[in-house]
């Protein structure tokens, strides 16, 4: 069979069988390809309209179906989103509708007019309100919280309805007619005097609290200063005292103005401030007699990286002297720190850490070192029963401890922690019957070579 070149090839294509129904769409529709009955009933139109189709169906391309698909989805929309407004429009020109009615049966005083368009615009408004109002509650309120609420509105009538016909009211209106009110003014006023006293104490109370942390604000703000005072003068220490190569270089003079200002820095705070530079200028070795040349007066290197000791003839940097005669210093750390001869008469030393501290020709003279910890202290060198305190005429010697020990005479040793018996006896030996009635574990057996 030889076929026309010309021939409709849809023409000649053998028909294929189609089901004369299609899969029910969930929303009632029937659909064929994602085409609702909508798109179909236009394809069947214009195949019905299209006499070169006789009738058949034909097949729609994919640009045809993408229209239809569109027109669809507009349709849908217009159906969700066009109604309500058109709704709500309705609704406005109706609500301002009655608004102008009522006002123009008001002004002329057309009752017939007014009362009726108040009452349609009354019912429109409550209805507006009361979604928003809805809307309000469910958003605000949990399911929960609005069936407390209902119950709490119907205990509320059920008590009011309850007193309203049982003649509560009556008996309640008679009591309060009877009543004493007298009596309830005088005890008012004595309430009142009461509530002033109460409020005079109140205002005590917070004008005491204020004045607490005051004091507390004040406190911490000098703790700020004086530490910034110390850190003023250890820089200004380290650079009076060195050369440009870090090496201790201490004229006369210069000593002279660094002991002036240590000894105005140790009356301006208070006893950890004074802690805190003693520590500084004993680990400086500032406190420490030093060997020096005999012509330049230069301290001399020992050749182990610092400078060279010497108790007998050695000077110091800056000699403390009395700068701490009668110093607070209870409580303070002073472990390791070089306060040989010094002048401490009367110093307050209570509970101290004196570890390891060196008090070797220390005026102690009625100073307290009750529960002072003595844990290493020196109070002398040499021995304890060759040792004695620190003489004007005589010279030191550092072999056999004399003239080499503190001046110990009235001073209080209450309680003191951790003293050897090398320190008990030398405290014992030349305290005096004061200072031996004071010294842990007693001074029997042990001589009182100080004579009174």
């Amino acid at each position: 069979m030889i076929s026309d070149p010309n021939a409709d090839p849809q023409a000649s294509a053998p028909d294929t069988a189609k089901p004369d129904t299609v899969p029910a769409h969930p929303l009632g529709e029937t659909t064929n390809g994602g085409i609702t009955s909508t798109a179909r009933g236009a394809s069947g139109y214009a195949a019905r309209q299209n006499p070169a189709f006789n009738g058949q169906a034909f097949p729609m391309t994919e640009r045809e179906l993408a229209e239809l698909t569109a027109q669809n989805q507009n349709l849908e929309h217009w159906n969700t989103s066009e109604a309500p407004a058109r709704r709500q429009r309705v609704v406005m020109l109706v609500l301002w509708l009655a608004i102008a009615l009522s006002l123009l049966g008001w002004g002329f005083n057309l009752s017939w007019l007014a009362i009726p368009a108040a009452v349609v615009a009354t019912v429109i408004a409550v209805q507006i309100i009361w979604r928003d109002v809805q809307r309000a509650v469910l958003e605000i309120l949990s399911p929960q919280q609005r069936i407390l609420t209902s119950a709490l509105i119907a205990i509320g009538v059920a008590g009011l309805v309850v007193i309203r016909f049982s003649g509560l009211t009556q008996r309640l209106r008679e009591q309060v007619i009877d009543f004493n009110w007298d009596a309830i003014g005088a005890t008012g006023e004595v309430i009142g005097a009461i509530g002033q006293i109460l409020i005079a104490i109140l205002a005590v109370y917070v004008a005491w609290r204020q004045y607490v942390i005051s004091k507390d604000l004040t406190i911490q703000q000098n703790l700020i200063t004086q530490q910034q005072t110390i850190d003023s003068y250890f820089q200004g220490i380290s650079e009076l005292v060195l050369d440009e190569e870090g090496l201790l270089e201490d004229w006369p003079q210069e000593r002279a103005i660094a002991e002036g200002r240590t000894a105005a820095i140790l009356s301006s705070v208070d006893g950890d401030g004074k802690a805190k530079v003693l520590r500084f200028l004993s680990r400086s070795r500032l406190l420490t007699p030093l060997k020096r040349d005999a012509l330049l007066g230069r301290p001399i290197l020992d050749g182990r990286g610092g400078y060279e000791e010497d108790r007998y003839e050695g000077v110091r940097v800056i000699d403390l002297g009395i700068m701490l005669a009668a110093a607070d210093l209870a409580g303070t750390d002073l472990r390791w720190t070089d306060l040989s001869d010094i002048n401490l008469i009367r110093a307050n030393l209570r509970g101290a850490d004196l570890v390891r501290t060196n008090l070797s020709r220390t005026i102690l003279c009625d100073a307290n070192l009750s529960q002072a910890d003595l844990m290493g202290t020196r109070f002398f060198y040499g021995s304890a029963q060759t040792a004695s305190p620190r003489s004007r005429t005589d010279a030191p010697d550092y072999r056999t401890g004399a003239c080499t020990g503190s001046v110990v005479e009235n001073a209080d040793f209450t309680n003191a922690q951790r003293m050897s018996e090398e320190q008990r006896y030398y405290c014992c030996a030349w305290g005096g019957s004061k200072t031996r009635a004071t010294i842990p574990g007693g001074c029997d057996g042990i001589p009182n070579k100080l004579g009174r």
